[in-house]
């Protein structure tokens, strides 16, 4: 399943909100500076759906701030 998520690095708090059930907007603590933001994502993302890290991957934005993230089912 392919998630659509847009990511607000350098935020106060990391929090999610779901715009639809494959669209997110990710605010996360995390600095863009050696993926640590996209480290960030993925935890926040397994965090909100209650799902093991391991089942995410970035699969296409790794230095953008629109990402696709895929998760296996």
């Amino acid at each position: 399943m392919k998630l659509f998520v847009q990511v607000k690095p350098n935020a106060r708090m990391t929090e999610v909100k779901a715009i639809d059930s494959t669209h997110f907007v990710v605010r996360v603590k995390g600095l863009p500076i050696e993926g640590r933001a996209n480290a960030a994502v993925i935890e926040a993302l397994a965090e909100y759906l209650d799902k093991p890290k391991s089942l995410f991957r970035i699969i296409r934005g790794f230095n953008a701030r629109q990402k696709v993230v895929e998760m296996q089912e």
